[in-house]
């Protein structure tokens, strides 16, 4: 099984070809291709090929297929015995995209 780890948004994502991944809003509308050149390591399935920073000549390339929020997460911040209580809550925007291609070099 072929994968890659990729750099993208300031962080790393693992992919195979055909696997749907959320990575950090990104621009550009659905229906986009798009491609990643920073690839860290990657691996055919029997050699593995690690990058000094990146793997030279290998490339993911993925379709974005939405844009979307994730999970709300709650903070919630209190003192003790000093009637202060604080809740907030966050959700992440997101990019969703297909791993179309894979090409390890």
């Amino acid at each position: 099984m072929s994968y890659a780890i990729f750099k993208a948004v300031g962080q790393q994502f693992k992919a195979s070809e055909g696997d749907t991944i959320q990575v950090p809003k990104m621009e550009g509308e659905p229906g986009t291709k798009v491609t990643f050149d920073e690839v860290l390591l990657s691996s055919d399935g029997k050699k593995i090929n690690t990058g000094q920073p990146t793997v030279s000549g290998a490339k993911v390339t993925g379709e974005i297929v939405r844009h979307g929020k994730g999970q709300k997460i709650v903070i919630f911040k209190f003192k003790r015995r000093k009637n202060y209580r604080r809740k907030t809550g966050h959700r992440q925007q997101f990019t969703e995209i297909k791993i179309t291609g894979l090409k390890l070099s």
